[in-house]
């Protein structure tokens, strides 16, 4: 199994070549791991002092950045010395924390070969290494293990369906194994493992919930958000995609004729936007496609938003902050291959409205079960929702248990913290 395992990573490696030909994440893959051992190794010869702990995060690509980021930065306040070598696997991970001042190096994994785990953990010799959420590499997992090195799997979760859980995944069910402890998100997750003899687990939660909250206790201010939104209520729809847009644009213009369509409460409130792909020729898409006045936050001043109905956030990295200003919120996704990030917005309170593939995020499926959270399936679906939380009580309800949530779910990071100091300590 071994063999086809490396064989198959070979495989995978020359389609990621053959394909960078055309396809600029795949050449991004492949130029971005040209040379790596050669300029690790001199990056950790500048790097290495005697007295150093060294500290190899792996994630995968940005999400499980952002739940790796609290446990990194965690480390660096409790021991400012440890050297943190933060490693991606994706493009879009690595291209845009590429220059973390959290990490002292940053840098690609390169492929899972024997001969690349071996080379790479002797070029960097980590004291512990730490894998986000998933990302299973056998070879770096063996290796790490011969080698007694601490290993530990954090914000994990875990479904029936997985390999490792299979008569035949045997092979992959080995790297759970390589493992010294295992910091899962729920109770299931847990009871999975041990139903399969992995008894070296416990129940920490999601460490991104501790970086959404420590975000939302001193979010960015943006005075020009605040004098868009007014009095008004404001529905702010995140990372929207194309599936969600033809729908979404449709209610929005509604509010056009809002006796018409009974969308009355539409008249009282205002909408953001902050598509997925801010490129030029998505946002002309969108503004080509609203009929009410509508407004790109480059091109926005007290002027035009005085009486615009639709903000359109054209660049990357504020709609985390921007969720504060909001009562309601539709993240994007949920039509497509799957949701993007819910916490960021029900971390303030806002309940969360989103299409039907949400099943991969725990967080989604509680809020949905506790009422703080909402699947649609149509625009139609959607309109109902959205009417049903104009009502007071079901909106203070659906709100209350979103920040429950949050209360009872953050301090993840804590437990792990607690597990590597009494590791760093013997």
């Amino acid at each position: 199994m071994n063999l086809l395992y490396n064989f198959a990573i070979h495989c995978y490696v020359l389609a990621i070549r053959i394909v960078s030909l055309f396809n600029p994440k795949a050449r991004k893959w492949i130029h971005g791991r040209r040379g790596i051992f050669e300029k690790l190794n001199t990056q950790m010869n500048i790097l290495r002092t005697g007295s150093s702990r060294y500290v190899w995060i792996h994630a995968a690509s940005l999400g499980e950045f952002e739940q790796g980021r609290p446990i990194i930065e965690a480390i660096k306040q409790k021991y400012p010395d440890t050297k943190i070598i933060l490693t991606f696997f994706s493009p879009s991970g690595y291209e845009i924390r590429k220059n973390y001042e959290g990490a002292d190096i940053v840098c690609y994994l390169p492929a899972d070969t024997p001969r690349n785990a071996r080379r790479f953990l002797d070029i960097i010799q980590p004291d512990l290494a730490i894998f986000i959420k998933y990302e299973f590499w056998y070879n770096y997992l063996t290796t790490l293990k011969l080698r007694h090195t601490p290993t530990l799997l954090v914000s994990a979760i875990f479904r029936e369906k997985q390999i490792f859980f299979r008569p035949y995944g045997q092979f992959f069910k080995r790297m759970l194994t390589c493992f010294e402890h295992i910091f899962v998100q729920d109770d299931f997750s847990l009871k999975l493992l041990e139903k399969s003899k992995i008894a070296h687990a416990s129940i920490a939660g999601d460490t991104r919930m501790d970086r959404v909250y420590q975000l939302s206790q001193n979010p960015k201010q943006f005075p020009l958000i605040e004098a868009f939104k007014g009095e008004n209520d404001l529905l702010i729809c995140g990372s929207t995609w194309r599936e969600d847009e033809v729908w979404l644009l449709d209610f929005l213009n509604k509010t056009e004729h809002p006796v018409e369509t009974r969308l009355i409460a539409s008249l009282r409130h205002k909408t953001i936007i902050a598509p997925h792909d801010v490129s030029e020729s998505h946002i002309q898409y969108i503004l080509a496609n609203l009929e009410v006045k509508t407004v790109r936050y480059s091109q926005a001043n007290l002027e035009t938003i005085d009486d615009a109905q639709v903000l359109i956030i054209d660049n990357i990295g504020m709609l985390s902050s921007i969720y504060q200003y909001g009562k309601w919120a539709y993240i994007g996704g949920g039509f497509g291959a799957s949701i993007h990030n819910t916490q960021e917005a029900f971390v303030y309170g806002l309940p969360v409205i989103f299409g039907p593939q949400y099943h991969k995020f725990k967080e989604a499926v509680d809020l949905v079960a506790q009422g703080g959270g909402f699947t649609v399936h149509s625009g139609a679906e959607f309109e109902t929702v959205f009417q049903k939380l104009q009502d007071e009580n079901t909106y203070n309800t659906a709100s209350q248990i979103c920040l429950a949530y949050v209360e009872r779910n953050k301090d993840a990071t804590e437990k792990i913290m607690s597990y590597i100091e009494n590791m760093f300590i013997n």
